[in-house]
């Protein structure tokens, strides 16, 4: 009778036990399953945000946006206004702040050498109001990314003769047999500067050679700016190449300091923060402004007819132009040249995005993110072929959990 006892508590634990390791497996297994749910609906967010934001043209109309949405009014599909982009707060830069203004502005160029696309911030739209308008604030947290499908890199092989070197890459591998227009604005003397156009087509390996016989730059008596548009099965990709130099009398660096009116600041600055020192002189400079058409057949538009002067320690530190009206709902780009004595320099602002191929990234930083959920468009702006990538994580955690 007792061994008979014992019998039935042995296998009474162990069935308890055996239920107890069914229900342990049977829980993670469910758990597993719920979270693999849960990254499945992530994904699907992702891609409907993503067409959200590239197929709605918002609304713009006020200093800050009632709607959120980045397509070109003008147009359908996946065509992107190059005004928009440029009004995203970027995320990928450092802020700059210009002490003379007592304001930030908003680095969407950053890292570019010869650029610069410096937006006054409170004229942005910041990664939290655009979470509230899009409806994902509390919920999802978000970055976006959109950048050329084309790389092009330019560089300096050859200084007197000027020689350039393009290289065009797609995704992935060289470009050849890519047809390459181009466009060379330089000037080495203070009545004016010349443009010269051409074109190219790249080699197997995407490169092109490109030689500018009047032009020498090997004792920085010479500025240029250089923007080369490539064209290939249907893709379109723009870059560029200023000549920036510091003179002893520092640089000029453009601030957009009304979006809406169309105002710029010439700033004079040492190298690219305020001077610690008073800068050593006046500087002088002048400033044109170009409409580019997607012929790529820039047309000028004058915003200074007469050499000006700036000096960060006499009083003018920067000297106001402005876009004219008709002129503000195109594309573009400011070329400043600068000198002080021989000594030339260079620099371009591009007036919305494509112009000059600049990339912008808007939103927070998925990385140490649980899970984040990704997808991508091939978009236009204006005729340049772009990439738009959404980085998508929800802002709740979760994880399956083991029982012992």
């Amino acid at each position: 009778m007792a061994g008979s006892t014992i019998d039935h508590l042995v296998s009474v634990t162990v069935f308890l036990g055996a239920i107890l390791l069914f229900i342990s497996l049977f829980n993670q297994t469910i758990q597993t399953a719920i979270i693999y749910q849960h990254h499945r609906t992530l994904a699907t967010k992702c891609s409907d945000l993503l067409d959200n934001m590239l197929l709605n043209p918002g609304d713009w109309s006020g200093s800050i946006p009632t709607s959120f949405g980045l397509q070109d009014p003008e147009f359908k599909q996946y065509r992107l206004s190059p005004f928009s982009l440029m009004r995203l707060l970027s995320s990928a830069g450092d802020r700059v702040y210009y002490e003379k203004t007592g304001k930030w502005y908003s680095n969407v160029s950053w890292g570019i050498g010869g650029s610069y696309l410096l937006l006054q911030e409170s004229e942005c739209i910041d990664y939290w109001t655009a979470s509230k308008l899009l409806g994902v604030n509390g919920t999802y947290g978000f970055q976006l990314t959109v950048s050329p499908t084309l790389t092009i890199n330019i560089r300096e092989i050859g200084l007197n003769p000027l020689t350039l070197e393009t290289q065009v890459l797609g995704p992935g591998l060289p470009l050849s047999n890519a047809t390459l227009n181009y466009l060379m604005f330089w000037v080495n003397d203070p009545k004016g500067g010349e443009c010269i156009k051409g074109n190219a087509t790249t080699n197997s390996l995407g490169l092109a050679s490109l030689n500018f016989p009047g032009i020498s730059v090997d004792n920085n008596q010479t500025a240029y700016t250089f923007i080369v548009k490539a064209y290939l099965g249907g893709l379109y990709g723009v870059g560029y190449l200023s000549r920036e130099i510091i003179t002893k009398a520092g640089n000029i660096i453009p601030f957009i300091e009304s979006y809406e009116n169309g105002t710029i600041l010439l700033a004079h600055k040492w190298g690219k923060n305020d001077p610690g020192e008073e800068c050593q002189g006046a500087l002088q400079f002048n400033a044109t402004f170009y409409i580019l058409p997607e012929n790529f057949a820039p047309i000028k538009v004058d915003i200074l007819n007469k050499t000006e002067l700036v000096n960060y320690g006499q009083g003018k530190p920067y000297y106001a132009v402005q876009i004219p009206l008709e002129a503000r709902n195109d594309p573009g780009f400011l070329v400043v040249s600068y000198w002080r004595g021989n000594e030339y320099g260079m620099v371009v602002m591009p007036w919305g995005i494509g112009t000059i191929g600049i990339s912008v990234v808007f939103g927070d930083n998925p990385s140490g993110k649980e899970w984040v959920a990704t997808d991508m468009r091939q978009v236009v702006v204006g005729d340049i072929s772009y990439q738009a990538t959404l980085a998508l994580w929800s802002l709740k955690t979760y994880r399956v959990v083991e029982y012992k």
